[in-house]
This record gives structure tokens, sequence and C-alpha cells, in this order.
């Protein structure tokens, strides 16, 4: 009988210290040292987040001690970003049966510490994800929310880390809140030069770069149908009718667009109020024109997959997602893709120079749903020229492309970021001209160049739905392994431009 008795007593025992243990935690008196008692100002904390990048190549907030977050947090309008679970892979809250409970008991510290009402606090609570966000102003409150085992993350939700970055520079430079919101952004027409562009029926240029890549050779087989990609971006023109009313036009046909806008426009994050479905930018109307524009017969370009659909979602104001509401777009659109069944492939030639938990969370919930996911290893702007692949093109759920110039031998493009996490390479760049891939420009009967990163990630995204459209039974790991096998480097993988070139006609054999 002692023999049965004492274990139980010892894990009785255990328990009851276990529990007193937190809540001793729980109810201590918070005591904050005296040199941490006022915030950093942006310029130490941006020092702090550049020291790491330095170090470690990267910057995560999980990583940073409270003093950090909470400088960071008053400084970015009191704005925090909370992920819970019972686990740190717990994030989805259709798998989170107390996800309530989780939620409530955390907002109870935080009103208990802020000493104010749910209603000053909460923002927002996202229903998919196991996420929300809400106001907080002291460092009490973020150092006891940092004790409970539920926490998977806190961060800060609206710091702009690269606004400050700008305005450090000196003299003479925009301090605005919303500073590179001209990065990747353009209006502009060029008309095209005769070297870069075929014609083929019924009256459509293909884009040097695609016979770079075998895919017209590849439309003999497939040409997209049936496959529905997602374009994560700045949205598209309502300027330009080949991605409107004439969608269908030439030898496209019975298949649909579909845009959607989840962008706020405005500082304030307590703003809900989109701006529409509409391209402000100009990013997003090249994404889609080069993934998948109709094969027409008004001279313009085609895309790459020009039988497939598109849903598009305006998800940010420019391609630099630094803010809260370009942050929550982003994750708005990743959530609504992965729960849009007829969705195979994303694309988002976007992106930070460090990770956003948030944004983390979306795509692992789409990438959970067997999306196909492509992202942008970085093309540099003032803003990134510092860092490699960009996030979250590195995250293990994605699939990194970038851009290499013309010829027989690999050579980034000449802003494109490379390294170890990129999976596939475009060729994008000539090597006499510069000249970049030819694209429907944003107004109508017009036409543009795009590069960098971003075309060679919305090319292989239509590169990926001309394979499945081919296979519509196979998996997403079956229609990238084949994507694999027919890339230039294949079998091995280089350390700056993964497996290469993508050629098209072999993936759909």
């Amino acid at each position: 009988m002692l023999k049965r008795i004492l274990p139980l007593f010892l894990l009785t025992l255990i328990l009851s210290l276990s529990c007193s243990r937190e809540d001793s935690m729980e109810n201590q008196k918070i005591v904050i040292p005296e040199n941490q008692k006022i915030p950093l100002t942006p310029a130490q904390i941006n020092a702090k987040i550049d020291a790491a990048i330095n170090s470690n190549g990267t910057f995560n907030w999980r990583q940073a001690d409270s003093y950090l977050i909470w400088s960071a947090v008053v400084n970015g309008n009191n704005v925090v970003t909370i992920g819970f679970g019972n686990s740190k892979t717990n994030f989805e809250r259709a798998k989170t049966s107390n996800n309530a409970k989780l939620q409530n008991d955390l907002l109870a510290i935080i009103m208990k510490y802020e000493n104010t009402t749910l209603d000053k606090i909460l923002i927002s609570a996202d229903t998919d994800l196991n996420l929300m966000d809400v106001i907080i102003s002291k460092q009490e409150t973020i150092i006891a929310l940092r004790e409970s085992k539920y926490i998977r993350y806190i961060e800060p939700g609206d710091y702009k880390y690269l606004a400050v970055r700008e305005s450090l520079k000196g003299p003479g430079v925009s301090t605005n809140s919303n500073v590179g919101t001209s990065s990747g952004c353009g209006y502009d027409s060029e008309i095209l030069d005769a070297a870069d562009y075929t014609t083929t029926t019924p009256n459509a240029k293909i884009p040097w770069t695609f016979t770079q890549h075998n895919i017209p050779n590849a439309w003999n087989i497939s040409t997209g149908s049936g496959v529905t990609i997602g374009i994560v971006d700045t949205g598209v023109s309502p300027n330009q009718s080949l991605l409107g009313a004439n969608f269908n036009n030439g030898l496209s046909s019975g298949r649909t667009i579909q845009k959607n806008g989840v962008y706020v426009d405005s500082i304030w994050p307590w703003s809900t109020g989109t701006d529409g479905v509409n391209d402000l930018c100009g990013h997003g109307t090249s994404m889609a024109s080069t993934a998948a524009a109709p094969r027409n017969d008004k001279g313009l370009p085609v895309g790459v997959a020009y039988n497939a659909n598109l849903v598009t979602y305006r998800a940010a104001y420019n391609v630099v997602l630094d803010g809260y509401q370009e942050q929550e777009g982003v994750k708005k659109a990743f959530t609504a893709l992965g729960n849009n069944t007829k969705v195979k492939i994303i694309s988002m030639s976007m992106g930070y120079v460090f990770s956003v938990g948030k944004i983390e969370d979306a795509i692992k919930f789409a990438y959970g749903k067997g999306k196909l996911i492509f992202c942008a290893a970085g093309t540099s702007t003032s803003f990134t020229t510092f860092v490699g692949v960009i996030f979250p093109a590195w995250m293990p759920e994605t699939l990194a492309v970038t851009g290499v110039k013309e010829g027989s031998t690999y050579q980034a493009c000449s802003d494109c970021h490379t390294g170890s996490k990129v999976e596939f390479t475009v060729a994008m760049q000539r090597a006499v001209s510069g000249n970049t891939v030819p694209v429907s420009s944003y107004y109508e009967n017009l036409t543009d160049y795009i590069g960098g990163s971003s075309v060679a990630t919305a090319t292989t995204a239509g590169i990926a739905a001309l394979v499945w459209s081919k296979n519509p039974t196979w998996t997403r790991d079956q229609v990238l392994n084949k994507m694999r096998q027919s890339a230039s480097l294949y079998p091995n993988k280089s350390a700056e431009y993964g497996y290469g070139n993508v050629n098209a006609f072999l993936a759909v054999q």
C-alpha cells in the first residue's frame, strides 16, 4: 500500500508546488529597474535590432527582452500583437478548444496591470488564428504576460523600424510614418524593345523571359485551366481591362478574376475601413499580368498561365510591410486565401526585414490548407540593401524565388537578393540592354517593364499553375518536386540560387 501511496503523494506535492509558483508569479509585484523606467528612443531601438541582424542575420522579437519590446510599443501607438496557444505551435483557433478561455485569461492580466476595462485595450481578435491586437502602456503588463505559458509571442504591433531607419539618415530626409510608400510603385508605361518579345496568336506579345523558361512550348500541353492563383499585393488597376472585363479576351476563356481589398489606409490601428480593391501603387497590377494576363488580341504581353483563375488581394500600400495596417492586411489576405478551397497557389512579392508573428501564423494557416506558396527573396531598395533573403521568403512554409540575369552562368539581377533559402530563379534581366520583363501597363493598351525578385516570383507561380493544371489530382509536394526536377541545377542545390531556372516544358511532361 505504501508503494502506491508514495508516488501519488509526490505527484500531488509537485502539482501543488507548481500551482503555488504560478500563483505567486501572478500576484507578485513586478519591479522595474530605475534604468529601464524610461523607454529607449527609436534610434536606440533600431541600434539593438541592427546589432541582432548583423550578428545573427535576422531579428526576432521573441529573443528580445521586455524592456526593448516595451520601448518599441511605446514608440508605436502602444499597439501589441499577442500570439497565444496551448503550445508554441498551437496557432489555429479551430484546433484550440479552449481558445476563448486563453484569450479571456490574458485579457484579464492586461486589464489588471493596465488598471482599465476591456473596451480600452482590445483592438481586435482574429477569428482564425490564436492572436489579438491590444493597447498596452505599461512595461509591467508585458512582463506579466510573458510569464504565462500560453504566450507564443508578444510583439510591438506598429513600430515602424524602416521609417525610423530612414529618418535617421539625416536632415532633408522625410520622417513621414509611411516612408517608402513609393517603394516598388509606379504608373509608368514604356514602349517595348522589339528584341524583348515575340508575337503569337491572336496578337499577344510573349515576353523574352518566357522563352528562356520554355513556357511557350509548355502551352502546347497546359495553359493553367482549372487552377486558381491567389496574389497578395497592392491590388489590380481598374484601368487595365485585361485584368478586368477583358480577362477572357483572345485565347483565354472560361475563367474568373476576383478582386478583394483588405488594406486600411490609415495611420491608426483601430481604423477598419478598407480603401477598396484597386491598385494605387502599380506593383500588384504587374504581378497579376505576369502570372495570368490573357493571351489577348490587343498586342499586349500574355501571362504565364493565361487560362488560370486569379484571386487578388489589395493587402498593403506598397511592397515594404512596415506598419500595423500593412501587416494586418497581409495576415487577412493569407487567412482568406487559406480558407478559399479553390485557391491552390499563393504568390506574394512583398516582404519585410524581419519576422512578423501574425504573418507567420497566417502563412502557416494557409500552408496547412495545402497551398503552394511562393514569396520574393527580396529586391534591394534603400530600405532592404543590408539584408539577404527577406521575410517571409525564408520561412519553411514558403518557397523563395529570385531573379537572375540572362546567360549560361548564374548571376543575380542588379537588385536581387540571393542565399541558401532560395528555391528557384527566373531569368528576368537582359545581358546587354538590361531590360526586364514586358507586362501590361497600369493603363489600357499600354505596356511596361517589371523586374526584380517580384516578377520572378509571379512567373514561378504561373509555371506552378501550368504543372498543377496538367496534373489536377496531384498534391502540393508532387507539383513542387516536378518543378525541382525540371530546374537546371537539379539534383544539386546552389547555396545562392537554389535549383535554378525551371524549364516549364519539362515540368508539364
